[in-house]
């Protein structure tokens, strides 16, 4: 099984970034952890944290993956054309948040990617990508 996780724009600042909401781990803090469990799932893994909506969206075309776990951040309220590319290529995917996003702003609590996602894990910070490498390895068949 291949998992291809997207970071959207700004988690690269991670960890200085608004440290109350996102937390103190740093993306590559982060990554170390999804691909400790990747590894102990025996699931091959991909990582990448893109800011453009375009790169988002080429990544997500490229489909070489069986599972897409992505964070859109700020996209989540906005894309259209990444929800789109999404449907497109029909593999599942698992949409990410750090915080709770039905928590936060009402701006924020409308998804345009929960609509073609399988499922949505948000407020568990670093955890919610664990979840989500435990959710896709339970839902996608061996290959």
């Amino acid at each position: 099984m291949k998992i291809l996780v997207i970071h959207g724009p700004n988690l690269n600042l991670l960890g200085k970034r608004e440290p109350e909401i996102y937390g103190t781990l740093t993306l590559d803090d982060i990554n170390g952890k999804i691909r400790a469990t990747a590894s102990d799932l025996d699931i091959a893994l991909s990582i990448v944290q893109l800011n453009g909506e375009a790169e988002i969206i080429d990544a997500i075309q490229a489909g070489d993956y069986d599972v897409l776990v992505i964070n859109p951040a700020a996209y989540t309220h906005t894309s259209i054309a990444i929800r789109d590319a999404i449907s497109a290529v029909g593999k599942p995917s698992i949409e990410v948040h750090l915080s709770n996003i039905h928590r936060r702003e009402e701006f924020r609590r409308k998804s345009y990617i929960a609509e073609v996602a399988l499922g949505q894990i948000g407020g568990f910070g670093a955890d919610s990508y664990i979840l989500a490498l435990i959710a896709a390895k339970n839902i996608t068949p061996q290959r």
